[in-house]
């Protein structure tokens, strides 16, 4: 709303947008206002810059995901040493304890 604003003041397209990605600080922002820039200075398909856009931002969320799996996978190691398999361990080997026990117990 306040790009569209200060166009109707009379601030040009490039500095009202230009101002909109300062406003808010966000690099994915920047990027696209720098896109729509470069498409109106230029003259080219506003449609095809936006899919190359959306593509790369795509691509990004993609990789971001994959770097917290990778950490969670480690995060789960911890758990895993500590509480599942020692209880594993007591599931499988108590019978054979008490088996051996019982065994040496009757001797």
């Amino acid at each position: 709303a306040l790009v569209n604003l200060e166009i109707r003041a009379g601030t040009p397209r490039e500095d009202a947008l230009r101002n909109l990605g300062e406003r808010t600080g966000q690099e994915d922002l920047r990027s696209l206002v720098a896109m729509l820039i470069q498409t109106d200075r230029f003259g080219t398909s506003v449609a095809q810059a936006l899919r190359v856009h959306s593509d790369t931002l795509r691509s990004k969320r993609k990789q971001r995901a994959e770097e917290a799996a990778a950490k969670t996978t480690i995060k789960m190691l911890f758990p895993l040493v500590f509480f599942i398999f020692p209880a594993l361990f007591v599931v499988i080997l108590g019978p054979a304890a008490i088996q051996i026990m019982q065994t040496l117990g009757g001797m």
